[in-house]
């Protein structure tokens, strides 16, 4: 898939080295032409220098084409008017941006689009929300025989209760991530969008478990 990074700082640049290697096509944007130089040699992919939320840049860096928008500058204001730009104006779904601020998290959310925390969350969950696919092992206990990971969940399970994911599965909810910070279920806990659900199930039972998860609850 394509995927636009808007911010080639410490965490844009790995970020599209990371997507880069995996095979995807990446386009990267920053004011500062300079900033590129962080990207990796045999970095692949397109290198765009403009303002984030500019139509023309990101039309550069080849928007109307994108599967997925990460907006990772410094500044609060242009991440999130630049993924707007994208969701809203370019029909771009899988849209992240970060933010420094995390008390305007819930806000931003509300409008539709997940934000990520600077301070609790790394590349490696970004690239989990970008490519939500199976569950992403945490850990495996000595024994073999328990798994924590980080799984996928579904539209489906959306205002559902953590308990019933839990019931379905026979898995255990482990702890929630939300809004950068992690949390433990209880009873009234409901599954939100942009929620990282963490489980400990066996292994041996990965594939069931993540189809239940993809699919959502049965119905009656």
């Amino acid at each position: 898939m394509h995927v636009v990074i808007l911010g080639c700082g410490r965490v844009g640049s790995s970020l599209a080295d990371d997507l880069d290697a995996l095979g995807h096509s990446v386009a990267v944007v920053d004011q500062d032409a300079k900033a590129f130089r962080k990207l990796r040699p045999d970095f692949s992919g397109i290198t765009v220098k403009g303002v984030g939320f500019d139509r023309q840049t990101l039309e550069n860096a080849g928007i109307e084409r994108a599967h997925a928008f990460t907006a990772v500058s410094s500044g609060d204001n242009t991440n999130i008017l630049a993924a707007r730009v994208a969701r809203e104006t370019y029909g771009v779904e899988n849209v992240i941006a970060r933010i420094y601020d995390p008390r305007r998290a819930e806000v931003y959310q509300r409008l539709g689009i997940p934000t990520v925390a600077t301070v609790s969350w790394t590349t490696t969950q970004i690239m989990r929300a970008l490519l939500p696919l199976g569950a992403d092992t945490e850990y495996i206990d000595p024994t073999g025989t328990m798994a924590l990971a980080e799984v996928h969940i579904g539209e489906n399970w959306l205002g559902k209760r953590s308990r019933d994911l839990a019931e379905a599965t026979g898995a255990r909810v482990a702890f929630i991530t939300r809004y950068g910070s992690s949390m433990l279920p209880d009873e009234r806990t409901v599954v939100q969008d942009g929620d990282l659900i963490h489980l400990l199930f066996p292994p041996d039972r990965r594939d069931e478990i993540e189809l239940i998860c993809e699919k959502g609850p049965v119905r009656a």
